[in-house]
């Protein structure tokens, strides 16, 4: 056997790797596109860059951020040459901040770009479009927001207590008392929240906090030690002076300081009242969630006679409604307490034609008792990974109609792709703008069966 030559190196098969790009990095760029997210596209030396905060035909200079094979993320440093189209953002957080992505694009254009995101996608994985496109469902681009989680962090080298977003691709905190997507209702919580979180004694035992707007605010703290006396009496002087409930979460679920208080929302154009605790799913922007409820009935076209299903059903945000125009409502969830809570909902309001089931919705429908009678037309909202083993099954439910809320373009081509084998045919779709300056989408799509 041939003795082994020390120091030889051998490369590997299809030549040498290029060598990394160090994080940190600055380089200038020309922006050629945009991607689907939001972010510039630029190519370097056959490297595809994605630059947030960058518009198509700006020469810009970007940070590295990390590297993935030939894929660079960055972030714009510096504008050579801006396009036509930049606004001046509204936040001064904006670019750093990792809750607002497109803020420096017009509203109009992020209504365009998520337009585009899901035609795109509908075309390319399904190879098709609807017979209609529905104009985008928006609303107010500021001031939306009635939800929002704040992230805490004692940094204990420098004794602080961090309190604000979380930065923009990192786990970095963006010190913030300003917040213009927020609800007008909370932004005085938002603007004194950190000094009164700096008063607490245990700055270490806290976690995160959540802010809410409804029928009532609430501000709810998550502790990882009990608190003192004198740390609730702070906690609740805040939230007395602010008239809002002060929710705890240590061990266990999340409970009122108050046991008589309660949260809740209104679907104001069906007189209903939706009761919520924190942790449940909720949508964060009550003007378009009400827009869209309605949009979903209109497209549906629910019948006095009819029995209709609901999966993905959360609290009720569309059972409820549609329990006011139909024959039954059959309402299907895959977590358990928010079955329960969407029953209760249902009897508040005194609506007594609805039933409600927990299943495993990533699953076939096949074998569950309560789809054995068939139903006229369905309604779901999956979360992101879509509902592929549901759609597959529907035919088998008879339902002529069929409205499909996403919250991702990708999924919702996906699961298109097999309604249109069993028979149905895309009859209407557009977007929904649940979350203005962010590139996120959520969509409506329509189908019939042929």
């Amino acid at each position: 056997m041939a003795k082994h030559e020390r120091g030889l190196r051998f490369q590997p098969a299809g030549g040498s790797r290029a060598p990394q790009i160090p994080v940190g990095k600055k380089q200038r760029l020309n922006i050629q596109r945009l991607a689907n997210d939001g972010r510039g596209i630029a190519f370097v030396d056959g490297r595809t860059w994605f630059v947030s905060a960058a518009l198509a035909g700006e020469d810009v200079e970007a940070r590295v951020l990390g590297t993935h094979g030939k894929v660079v993320e960055a972030r714009t440093e510096r504008l050579f040459s801006a396009s036509e189209l930049r606004r001046p953002a509204a936040c001064a957080h904006a670019g750093r901040c990792g809750g607002c992505s497109v803020q420096h694009l017009p509203h109009a254009e992020q209504l365009a770009l998520k337009q585009r995101m899901l035609a795109e996608q509908l075309f390319k994985v399904a190879g098709v479009e609807p017979d209609v496109w529905a104009a985008p469902l928006s609303g107010p681009e500021f001031g939306y927001r009635r939800r929002a989680r704040v992230a805490v962090r004692w940094d204990a080298k420098g004794k602080q207590l961090e309190v604000g977003f979380r930065a923009a691709g990192s786990q970095d905190i963006v010190a913030i008392d300003d917040c213009p997507v927020l609800v007008a209702a909370l932004q005085p919580i938002m603007s004194r929240l950190p000094a009164m979180l700096r008063r607490l004694s245990k700055p270490q035992a806290l976690g995160h906090v959540e802010l809410f707007s409804g029928s009532a605010l609430a501000v709810l703290l998550r502790h990882m030690a009990p608190l003192s006396a004198s740390d609730l009496a702070i906690l609740k002087d805040f939230c007395d002076f602010h008239q809002a409930q002060l929710w705890l979460h240590g061990e266990g679920e999340p409970q009122p300081f108050d046991p008589s208080q309660t949260l809740g929302y209104r679907l104001e154009s069906w007189d209903l009242n939706v009761a919520y605790r924190p942790g449940d799913f909720v949508q964060v922007n009550a003007g378009v969630n009400e827009a869209m409820v309605a949009q979903a009935l209109e497209w549906l076209a629910p019948q006095a006679h009819e029995r209709v299903l609901d999966l993905f059903c959360g609290l009720g945000n569309f059972a409820l409604p549609l329990a006011q125009q139909v024959r039954e409502v059959v309402a299907v969830e895959g977590v358990a307490t928010m079955v329960a809570r969407a029953a209760e909902n249902a009897v508040s309001n005194n609506l007594h034609n609805t039933r409600f089931f927990q299943a495993d919705l990533s699953q076939p429908l096949n074998a569950a008792e309560w789809a054995d009678q068939g139903f006229s037309a369905v309604l779901l909202d999956p979360p992101r990974d879509g509902a592929f083993e549901v759609v597959r099954t529907l035919a088998s439910l008879g339902a002529k109609r069929l409205l499909y809320v996403s919250c991702n373009p990708a999924t919702l081509a996906r699961d298109t792709v097999e309604l249109i084998k069993q028979g149905y045919r895309l009859k209407r779709a557009g977007i929904l703008d649940m979350f203005p300056q962010t590139a996120h989408v959520e969509a409506m799509a329509l189908f019939e069966a042929s």
